[in-house]
């Protein structure tokens, strides 16, 4: 199955894959722009809308809302499927373990509770809905996440800044992945009314990243501690620090995506291997390309293995 989407933030991390995955797939694909398009009418006659918007942290509580309410405004009168991405905020900071569909959300915090909002009145309008849940981002392309702004800025000195404990096992998305198991539900028949899966993902401390990225580059890679006291700092200038520092807690708190869901729908679905997933991530293949050195020609770590994580 194909048919046409609508591409919301088509320029950021999410919607970007979203509308080259689809693309490639044999779709037709509606960029929305802001400047010009109004979204009830540039939602008519779309099969899917992609949900890519996602304001800085400081923004959420004035927009989210309101955006949430033209999408499920324009899904109900186009009748198309909204696919939202989703992260591990709604489980809240005394939440650990397999975070899956049935996992409670608890959050207390205000980004946590802004998600969950948003979240909740998703599934009360009814809409057709696909949620796609997922760990921190790695991007191909440079886009200010957490592995490429900051993880990886030492990398070339040897050395990755780890935001918290190194041996804490952490949930990761390759971005490119999560586009290509986003499209292949999408041209299934068979999908329920709303679904939500969580992606598939990579459950890493930052000792296991550190060996991986060790790996690809060929030599050893120190992990050593995020200055926190630099966003502290720069917090009363940057106003979206305060988000940041809210969600520090999911650096020291032991979780991982429960992947039974995406694994019942998507029987043939191979996930990138990490070693190769790392390789083409911001930070890292600019690296590789300035020492003119090939990316590993293996299977690299497999995706299931995952040494911090208590077995399923």
């Amino acid at each position: 199955m194909s048919g046409t989407a609508l591409i919301l933030g088509g320029s950021g991390r999410f919607g970007r894959h979203m509308a080259a995955e689809l693309w490639n797939k044999g779709w037709t694909v509606r960029q929305f722009d802001r400047a010009r398009d109004e979204l009830a009418q540039a939602a008519q006659g779309v099969d899917v809308i992609v949900n890519g918007w996602n304001p800085p942290y400081h923004k959420w509580q004035s927009d989210l809302p309101g955006q949430t309410d033209a999408i499920i405004a324009a899904a109900r009168a186009s009748g198309a499927r909204v696919v939202q991405a989703a992260n591990v905020y709604v489980f809240g900071e005394g939440n650990g373990g397999a975070f899956g569909p049935d996992h409670p959300h608890k959050a207390t915090n205000p980004l946590g509770r802004i998600r969950m909002e948003m979240e909740a009145k998703l599934y009360a309008s009814d809409v057709p809905l696909l949620i796609l849940r997922s760990g921190d981002y790695l991007d191909t392309e440079a886009s200010g996440n957490w592995f490429d702004r900051l993880i990886t800025k030492p990398l070339a000195k040897g050395r990755i800044a780890y935001p918290g404990d190194p041996d804490v096992p952490h949930a990761w998305a390759f971005l490119p992945d999560v586009a290509r198991m986003g499209a292949s539900f999408l041209a299934r028949d068979d999908l329920p009314h709303q679904l939500e899966v969580t992606t598939a993902d990579y459950t890493l401390s930052g000792r296991d990243m550190a060996a991986a990225l060790g790996e690809i580059l060929g030599r050893d890679i120190r992990v050593t501690p995020f200055a926190w006291w630099q966003l502290h700092l720069a917090r009363p200038v940057m106003p979206i620090l305060k988000g940041v520092i809210e969600m520090r807690y999911l650096w020291s708190r032991p979780h991982w995506m429960d992947d039974s869901a995406w694994r019942a729908w998507c029987t043939g679905f191979q996930p990138t291997p990490l070693v190769e997933a790392l390789s083409q991530c911001a930070g890292v293949s600019d690296l590789l390309a300035r020492q003119d050195q090939p990316r590993p020609a293996h299977d690299g770590l497999p995706v299931q293995q995952r040494s911090q994580a208590p077995a399923r």
